[in-house]
């Protein structure tokens, strides 16, 4: 009774959520500015101006605006009925994950479309879909935890046929993303542990050739793997930007050597890639501890709010929706502050909000309307669900 008299529990649009998503986004324009900085140009500008002397700062401001009109999109449907449209929003993600395996590879990957100078990755677009359709599929029988065997494998499908697509890319940071929005998604809605085991089995059992595969092709990606263990057994190669990312993120210290100072690290390019997946060592080193600690502190809140969300929701398929969303999004920040600070092998993943691409924020920020849309629109199913109770 006292969760469904909270404030939370009663449809509401959750400003706090949205605006530290946008808070969080417009760091990232900062951040993205920061690292593309020419000190030749002086610092003697407004911010506007530097922002608009960056490519990238350019294009990534522009893509907040982009995302804005995303987000005001997403509150005109009711994700009830999102949730209906499941069989198209599936279809149309295992197509663009097939198609894509047909382009040309970038960094060894097979997972852009190109049209004219920009670049489109559905996998990005795939870890909604799935947020989507599993959320929908574990909602079938919401009076059964598994009814049948034939109910696994339904469940499997709407996971392992866009995984197997990624896997294939290949893209092992999102397919990492992936096993941990089902993880997560599978445990909420009260899966039979047995089942989830029986799943990493399986998974384990995949995986294996897998490894086989890289360590034995000496694959780069077995490499990092190898480096992340052992820092210090290829500093000019494999553990390159490991051991320079964490010597630019120490060497901010507690307030950081200022966003335009000149010879910094991070205008040296010490850090390769350092506007893209190794941001954050912008942030170390330029905003330093308490720049660091911000940002912490925000992607926290979110977090958070999101959990708070979910346990005030009573409608199943809208929790678990919230769940995913904060699952991805979970799993991003952890991977890649981890990895640039020594404590995770290094991925492709981005950081949410922060990184520069287009693609990555449009997604994270419909990731954050779906919850709020959640929130929304939820008190007619809410009332249905306590009745059926």
């Amino acid at each position: 009774m006292f969760r469904q008299n909270h404030r939370l529990a009663k449809p509401h649009f959750d400003w706090p959520l949205l605006i530290a998503a946008y808070m969080l986004a417009l760091y990232g324009v900062l951040a993205i500015t920061i690292a593309n900085y020419n000190p030749n140009l002086g610092s003697d500008r407004s911010l506007q101006a530097l922002v608009m002397d960056a490519n990238n700062g350019r294009l990534q401001l522009l893509w907040v605006v982009v995302s804005m009109v995303v987000v005001a999109l997403l509150q005109t449907v009711r994700y009830d009925f999102i949730g209906r449209m499941w069989p198209l929003i599936y279809v149309v993600d295992v197509a663009l994950l097939a198609v894509v395996l047909t382009t040309s590879k970038i960094n060894g990957v097979s997972g852009w479309f190109q049209f004219l100078d920009r670049t489109f990755q559905p996998s990005e677009l795939a870890k909604i879909a799935l947020i989507i359709t599993l959320s929908k599929a574990l909602t079938r029988y919401p009076d059964k935890a598994i009814p049948n065997f034939r109910y696994f494998i339904y469940v499997m499908l709407h996971f392992g046929v866009p995984a197997l697509l990624i896997l294939l890319q290949p893209d092992i940071g999102t397919l990492m993303v992936f096993v941990v929005i089902f993880v997560v998604l599978l445990f909420a809605s009260g899966f039979d542990l047995k089942w989830i085991f029986t799943m990493g089995g399986l998974t384990f059992a995949a995986i294996i050739p897998v490894i086989w595969y890289l360590a034995s092709t000496n694959n780069f990606r077995w490499l990092r793997l190898v480096a992340f263990i052992d820092p210090e057994s290829d500093p000019t190669g494999s553990s390159y930007q490991i051991i320079n990312s964490r010597v630019t993120v120490g060497s901010g210290g507690l307030y950081g050597k200022g966003a335009w100072a000149e010879g910094t690290l991070t205008h040296l390019n010490y850090v390769p890639e350092n506007h893209t997946d190794f941001i954050f060592t912008v942030v170390g080193e330029t905003l330093g501890f308490v720049g660091s600690l911000i940002l912490i502190l925000l992607y926290a809140f979110m977090i958070y709010r999101m959990l708070l969300l979910a346990f005030h929701t009573d409608d199943k398929f809208g929790q678990l929706v919230i769940l995913g969303v904060m699952a991805m999004l979970l799993f991003h920040v952890y991977e890649n502050i981890g990895m640039c600070i020594g404590v995770m092998p290094i991925t492709g993943i981005p950081l949410p909000f922060i990184s520069y691409g287009g693609t990555n924020l449009v997604v994270n920020m419909a990731g954050v309307a779906l919850v709020i849309n959640v929130t929304r629109y939820k008190s007619s199913l809410d009332l249905r669900a306590n009745l059926e109770e």
